[in-house]
């Protein structure tokens, strides 16, 4: 016994679209030739449904992956480019780029594991949380590189002083001492999100956020005994991640 969907259900013929689409990965041409018969009886044309939940769905997910690909690709550029050796600067790092980022692959690896094997269980698996995911990859790109392209010369991956750094207070940094790294907090919350599982957001999270906030005790440490009392008074009126909160 096959069934079907009423013809009426517009809905339920883009989610039985979406099934013959995932049993197309993992069932025998022979099943799905049966599906397709059934399909095949519906007065409604595929022209009529047009696919949208489905185009949609993977015109979000091609954007997030572009998104996605393209910001872990500048961040091994940037540890390329702009980390600074012993000979260019003082470096006071104390493991802490190590730390940041093992935490942040390995949170991504098993966010994204733990998601594509488990049930989506954030507002059961909606997919405009895709979109929302894509919102969040894109402030936090936009945030990060606007506060590595204000620093210019003076951002490195890893924690050091140049002799003729100097210290900004401008832009972004009027309102956060770190902006770059609420850049990739809104980054590693787009991962979890887009994953649609608690668990994947709480992986995301928790550890890149922790190795972040040790990096900040580190960097700040640092930036203190270059700039002293100018730095003390900075920080007295700013607040390091989230404007007027943290």
């Amino acid at each position: 016994m096959i069934l079907r969907p009423e013809e009426s259900r517009w809905s339920d013929v883009a989610n039985w679209l979406d099934v013959r689409l995932r049993l197309s990965w993992a069932t025998s041409e022979d099943t799905l030739f049966v599906i397709d018969n059934a399909m095949s009886e519906f007065p409604l044309s595929y022209d009529a449904v047009k696919f949208t939940e489905f185009e949609d769905g993977m015109s979000i997910a091609r954007m997030f992956e572009a998104l996605y690909w393209a910001w872990l690709a500048s961040e091994l550029l940037l540890q390329v480019v702009t980390r600074t050796s012993r000979s260019r600067g003082e470096v006071k790092d104390r493991g802490s780029l190590f730390l940041l980022v093992s935490a942040i692959f390995i949170s991504i690896w098993v966010a994204k594991w733990y998601g594509d094997t488990h049930a989506r269980t954030m507002t059961g698996g909606a997919r405009w949380l895709g979109t929302v995911a894509v919102v969040l990859l894109v402030a936090g790109l936009s945030i990060r590189w606007t506060a590595i392209f204000t620093l210019g010369r003076s951002f490195s991956t890893n924690v050091a002083i140049h002799a003729t750094q100097t210290l900004h207070k401008t832009g972004l940094f009027r309102w956060m001492r770190h902006p770059s790294y609420t850049g990739m907090l809104l980054c590693f919350l787009a991962v979890g999100t887009y994953e649609r599982n608690w668990v994947s957001v709480a992986i995301m999270l928790m550890f890149p956020t922790a190795a972040l906030l040790y990096r900040i005790h580190v960097e700040e440490i640092a930036l203190t005994g270059a700039f002293g009392e100018d730095y003390v008074e900075y920080c007295k009126g700013t607040k390091r991640l989230v404007p007027g909160i943290y």
